[in-house]
């Protein structure tokens, strides 16, 4: 085969097939590094291109083409076993595991032949003098899957109890096992017991916490901790999603969100991988996954969403309902094959259970970018269910009930009055009603149509006049000019208004109507008026001054003729509160914010008061801004919990995302990230119910991931962000949020070790940054990107990015930054053309810029001298740094091949650095205690490679005179272990420059 002309090449190029993305073409290629292996004739290249095979079909959804390379290998060990080193030897041990679990996973393989393999790996280990834990956790798995508890249990206590030795599984598999048994068992909590060390990252490995974090996510529901299971399905599907071989770990996710009211996430993950439906190389994750897409499917369909289209197999278009019966019919005949291989009932018993399970939440919130697909709209029901504080009540649906019940609740301004009055409206359709009942209908319909309400409101009117209550006509007549006011006739809306003012004022005066009715026309003036005080914009002009006081007039008057005499009247009780809240609105507009936030705090004080917290809600959000504005942050935050909380389920999905956004940030502000991203997280599931996903949505996913960053939650922050940036824009959010989502991205993919997207997305954050007027941001980023990139493996990139951020941190005076990107690009040197004699160049540079700032700094006359002493001090630092570095990267420079002269130059030149950093390091005194201590070692170190046992015992001694009135480390955590790392390392030198001495 064309470039593997040897054994080297050969397995060269099976370690670079190893790093390739798990699937068909890696499959292939080792098919061919097999051919090419063969023709080289050397046994050991065949049985390493066997081993590469049998694990990547292993690591791949065609499992089931590894019993071919396994047999070969296994016939080549019987009949060669000298052809095999140490390590095929162990491998070929070690892969038993999986074809004996693969066999388990093929139905047409026998039960009686795995029970053979079982025993033929129990003697062959036994042979190799290998524990039998792993041929015991072997066992269990044949007898868990095929229902045989009882044997199942006696080879789970076996395994625990054998010795862990090289055979047995990685800890973190082990613990994925035996947590599985006891969530299988129902045993929850001692489940997430066992998980926990892989959780927290003290076991890992290939497939791990991939397989444990998708495991736990129904436990956790079942235990009622859904934030959990919530940040372990963002963690977790964040690995799984770019590996072919998890399909099993993939449908756990699947069934998360089938169970937790996040169907559009399930059918988006579903769209990610088409090929799971079909792919039929191990079967067994097959029916597990078509198990949770009838599962899926189901949920959809119990919600009315049968006939919405779904991704399915190709081929043909899909809906929830057909694709819900071919995933159950395929998933309980993969199933049926198992239990006829078996010769039990459990597989299709579990399958059943698993496609038949309730949801365990009604929606978790998951952050990320998912609209909840909507029910299609039901018709109304025949009887009407008013909500209400105390419950739900059936009122049966005849009409004098139906208009009893719609007066009760507009009387108690209770929320939902208006859908009373809707159904009153459709039973009296054909019915003779007198004249009051047709007013009270007509009116509350008017409501209904907001601003198009007009003339329904002129109906009303005439209807309660030929109903004997001109009171109340002129009410409505008002309610009339109001909502010409709402579509923005506001002049007609004065002048309507006048005549209903003029008359109500005298109709009460000679006790012709009752105090709500007047109160109501002049409330609806005062509205009115409030409408052209927001017209009229800022309130420093003359007009905009005389607006607000006869504004402030109407309210006053309103409050004369009410404040005090509302009595048990909750109506006129909303009256005063509604005026206090003017007044506050006049107060802020006038720039009176103190005032303002006052009056907003007696507003809603006075509606929670009179039972109508939901009409505080609105007030109290103000009151947050006021108080926000005034510095006081404390105010701020009550005012806003109280706003939600008092809003409770009549809050709009809207105002509930606004009003959780702000309190994230208010929380955020004052250090607590955790609840912060809790109120974002709501935050962002409210606006997607909002349909404001791409807008209010996206910024709330922004702030969300930018709380999760702060916790160094990375895994979920990065999902979280990378849903944000599907829906941010700068047109919409502006290019600063975008920036900062990009960097924030980037920032969590390098912590999780995705260093080419991490440069991806610092560069594009750069990109955007760069026509910012301010220059910090886009050198800082550049930076940044330089490090993602050099950690990807892109020297030349990285110093191209390098450089560009050293062009930009000298345009802005940036000392720090050009010595810290001139240092980076000379390590960069040392793995490029350049070589050493560019690093050298660079880091000679970098201690040449150093030195001019500190000439710079002697000889300014800074006006604030103390900061001009801290600058100067960091420079110091710098420069001593820099030498240290440049005295390090020639010490690692020196070429192994090189002549001995040339190398002891090399290592002379180090020494040389060295001792100048310890030199600079010295007068900083105890600052610079550890930075010394360190130059010092390794100017020893480099002193005994140039045979000087003396001078290197001399800095070792000095080093422990630096630590000399050290206590011991008490392990109470005051020593953070660099004195004992110093010492010991002292130690050592004088033990190795004693050995040379001898």
């Amino acid at each position: 085969m064309t470039g593997i002309a040897d054994f080297e090449a050969l397995r060269r190029a099976m370690a670079e097939n190893s790093e390739q993305p798990e699937g068909p073409a890696r499959n292939a290629r080792a098919e061919q590094l097999l051919i090419a292996a063969e023709q080289l004739n050397i046994p050991l290249a065949v049985i390493e291109a066997l081993g590469h095979q049998l694990k990547v079909y292993n690591y791949s959804s065609e499992k089931g083409k590894m019993f071919v390379p396994f047999a070969r290998l296994l016939r080549m060990w019987d009949e060669q076993p000298g052809d095999f080193d140490e390590y095929e030897t162990h491998s070929l041990h070690w892969v038993f595991k999986w074809v004996t679990s693969g066999m388990l996973d093929q139905p047409h393989v026998p039960l009686a032949s795995v029970e053979k393999w079982l025993g033929e790996m129990e003697h062959r280990y036994r042979l190799a003098g290998h524990s039998e834990r792993a041929v015991r956790s072997a066992e269990f798995g044949v007898a868990a899957h095929v229902g045989d508890v009882t044997r199942a249990e006696r080879a789970f206590t076996a395994w625990l109890a054998a010795d862990r030795d090289s055979m047995a599984d990685c800890h973190a598999c082990e613990l994925h096992g035996q947590g599985w048994w006891q969530a299988e068992r129902g045993r929850d909590a001692e489940a997430l017991d066992l998980w926990a060390p892989v959780l927290e990252g003290a076991y890992t490995c290939a497939h791990e916490p991939h397989t444990v974090l998708a495991s736990s996510l129904v436990p956790l529901l079942r235990l009622d901790r859904p934030e959990e299971a919530r940040a372990h399905h963002l963690r977790g599907f964040r690995l799984v999603r770019p590996m072919e071989s998890m399909r099993g770990a993939y449908a756990d996710h699947v069934e998360f969100c089938a169970l937790t009211g996040n169907e559009a996430r399930g059918l988006e993950l579903l769209a990610v991988r088409p090929a799971y439906f079909t792919d039929d190389g191990q079967p067994r994750s097959r029916m597990e996954f078509l198990s949770v897409v009838a599962l899926l499917m189901e949920r959809l369909s119990v919600r009315g969403l049968g006939g919405r289209p779904v991704p399915g197999p190709a081929g043909r278009a899909w809906t929830a309902d057909e694709l819900g019966v071919h995933a159950r019919e395929e998933a309980l005949v993969l199933a049926a094959r198992f239990d006829e291989r078996n010769g039990t009932s459990h597989v299709s018993e579990r399958t059943r259970a698993r496609m038949a399970q309730e949801p365990l939440v009604e929606r978790l919130p998951l952050g990320v970018r998912t609209a909840r697909p909507a029910p299609p709209a039901a018709p109304p029901p025949a009887s009407w269910e008013p909500p209400s504080a105390a419950g739900p009540q059936t009122v049966e649906a005849d009409l004098p009930t139906l208009l009893a019940e719609a007066r009760r609740l507009s009387d108690a301004l209770q929320p939902h009055a208006m859908e009373a009055w809707a159904a009153a409206a459709r039973a009296a359709e054909g019915v003779e009603l007198d004249a009051r009942d047709r007013a009270e209908i007509a009116d509350h319909e008017a409501m209904a149509l907001g601003p198009e309400g007009a003339e329904r409101f002129e109906r009303a009117a005439e209807l309660y006049a030929e109903a004997g209550d001109p009171g109340e006509a002129l009410a409505a007549r008002t309610r009339a000019a109001y909502v010409r006011a709402l579509a923005g006739d506001v002049d007609a809306a004065l002048a309507a208004v006048a005549e209903p003012y003029d008359l109500v004022l005298a109709l009460y005066a000679d006790g012709g109507t009752q105090m709500p009715q007047a109160a109501g026309v002049l409330m609806g003036r005062a509205r009115i008026l409030m409408r052209v005080v927001q017209e009229v914009g800022e309130p420093d002009s003359a007009e905009a001054a005389a607006v607000l006081s006869e504004a402030e007039a109407a309210v006053r008057e309103l409050l004369a003729l009410v404040d005090g005499r509302a009595g048990d009247d909750v109506r006129l009780a909303a009256r005063v509160a509604e005026g206090h809240a003017m007044l506050a609105e006049l107060a802020a507009r006038s720039g009176d914010a103190q005032a303002g936030a006052e009056l907003f705090a007696r507003a809603a004080a006075e509606f929670t008061e009179a039972g109508l917290p939901w009409f505080a809600v609105e007030y109290e959000a103000r009151l947050a801004g006021l108080a926000h504005h005034l510095g006081d942050l404390v105010e701020a935050e009550r005012a806003l919990r109280a706003a939600l909380e008092h809003g409770g389920a009549f809050l709009e999905p809207v105002g509930r995302a606004q009003l959780g956004l702000q309190l994230a940030e208010l929380v955020g502000g004052r250090g607590e990230p955790e609840e912060a991203a809790e109120h974002a997280l709501e935050a962002a599931h409210w606006a997607d119910e909002a349909g404001e996903g791409p807008t209010l949505g996206a910024w709330a996913r922004h702030q969300l991931g930018g709380f999760l960053v702060r916790q160094g939650r990375w895994a979920e922050a990065a999902e979280v962000l990378e849903s944000a940036l599907a829906d941010l824009s700068a047109e919409t959010h502006g290019d600063g949020t975008v920036v900062q989502t990009q960097w924030w991205l980037g920032d969590c993919l390098s912590e999780l070790g995705e260093h080419r997207a991490s440069a991806e997305r610092r560069l594009q954050a750069a990109e955007l940054a760069r026509h910012w007027p301010e220059q910090h941001d886009h050198a800082t980023l550049a930076h940044l990107a330089a490090e993602s990139l050099g950690q990807a493996g892109l020297p030349e990139e990285a110093d191209q990015a390098y450089a560009r951020a050293g062009e930009l941190w000298h345009s802005l005076g940036n000392v720090h930054g050009l010595i810290r990107s001139l240092r980076a690009r000379a390590w960069l040197a040392l793995r490029t053309e350049g070589g050493v004699d560019a690093a050298r160049e660079l880091m000679t540079r970098a201690v040449e810029e150093c030195a001019d700032a500190l000439d710079a700094a002697d000889s300014a006359n800074a006006a604030d001298a103390e900061e001009a002493a801290a600058e100067r001090l960091r420079l110091v630092f710098e420069l001593g740094h820099t030498h240290r570095q440049f005295g390090d990267l020639l010490a690692r420079s020196a070429a192994e091949d090189a002549d001995d002269e040339s190398i002891r130059d090399t290592w002379e030149d180090a020494l040389s650095q060295m001792a100048r950093a310890v030199a600079v390091f010295v007068p900083l005194g105890e600052d610079a205690r550890h930075a010394r201590t360190g130059a010092e070692l390794a100017a020893g170190w480099l002193e005994t490679d140039l045979g000087r046992p003396g001078r290197a015992a001399a800095r070792a001694r000095a080093v422990l005179a630096a630590y000399a009135d050290d206590a011991p480390d008490a392990g109470d955590g005051t020593d953070d272990g660099t004195v004992r790392a110093r010492r010991a390392e002292a130690e050592q030198l004088i033990q190795v420059t004693t050995e040379q001495t001898g």
